[in-house]
């Protein structure tokens, strides 16, 4: 079946599943779990790499950047301001001009603050930045977020880390149907089941970071992930059946003995 190629901002990736890099018991077991995935953009907190002294050992050392493109993110940042001065350090320290930009706007629910996201997409999208916006599965918020020049939006699934799966899938279904940009579907995957309904919505992408991270087995749970969303993807391609109130038999009764 043919499809179209994933493309963020002109870039090409082969895969459709985006792999974080935080909470594995080790970053060698890390880089096992992102060659089993078949990812080919890991995201990194700026604020988890050590970019003032490049001679001691850092995570970097443990991404294959010959194969994956490093996309830099503005994990922990509470305000605008604080984002955009985060994004400019990752890029001024050779991360990359790309971001996914996080403003969190409650610490318990970690929940975006979707004003705060628009005006920093606004200021870094106008500096040159490549802005991939982490926000809530609002439609209207992604719809500015698309009008402040952002290159994909990435609606969350459920909070971060909770595992709980897509609990608004007609929001994702909306999202998708109005965006001119890569919708990826960002945070609350706990399985691979979620993934592959995420991208059954019509996601053109899935990130995810604690699924893997921390399953039992990291590198497995990576394997089925890549799994999932080739199944997913194909799924939607494929176009499903209505669903209907009633039985439909399998087989037709017409032209059999008897009848």
């Amino acid at each position: 079946m043919s499809d179209t190629p994933f493309v963020i901002a002109g870039r090409i990736f082969q895969s459709r599943l985006i792999i974080g890099t935080g909470k594995y018991p080790s970053h060698a077991l890390m880089a096992r779990a992102h060659e089993a995935s078949g990812a080919d953009m890991v995201t990194v907190a700026v604020r988890r790499v050590n970019i003032s002294d490049r001679s001691r050992e850092s995570l970097l050392d443990y991404i294959d950047t010959s194969r994956m493109f490093i996309l830099p993110n503005t994990a922990g940042c509470y305000t605008a301001d604080e984002a955009i001065r985060t994004a400019r350090l990752g890029r001024e320290a050779g991360l990359s001009n790309w971001v996914k930009l996080e403003v969190i706007g409650d610490e318990r629910t970690l929940f975006p603050d979707n004003e705060a996201l628009i005006e920093a997409t606004q200021v870094l999208v106008r500096e040159g930045f490549v802005v991939l916006p982490y926000t809530n599965d609002d439609p209207i918020a992604c719809r500015k977020l698309q009008d402040a020049g952002a290159a994909a939006v990435m609606p969350l699934g459920a909070p971060i880390g909770s595992g709980l799966g897509i609990q608004n899938p007609n929001n994702i279904r909306i999202i998708r149907e109005s965006a001119r940009v890569p919708v990826i579907v960002d945070a609350g995957v706990g399985t691979a089941s979620d993934a592959a309904i995420a991208m059954e919505l019509g996601a053109d992408g899935v990130l995810m970071n604690t699924a893997i991270a921390g399953a039992e087995d990291p590198v497995a749970m990576a394997t089925a992930m890549r799994h999932a969303i080739i199944g997913g993807r194909l799924a939607y391609l494929s176009g499903r059946i209505p669903r209907k109130m009633y039985a439909s038999a399998s087989s037709p009764v017409e032209g059999m003995v008897g009848r």
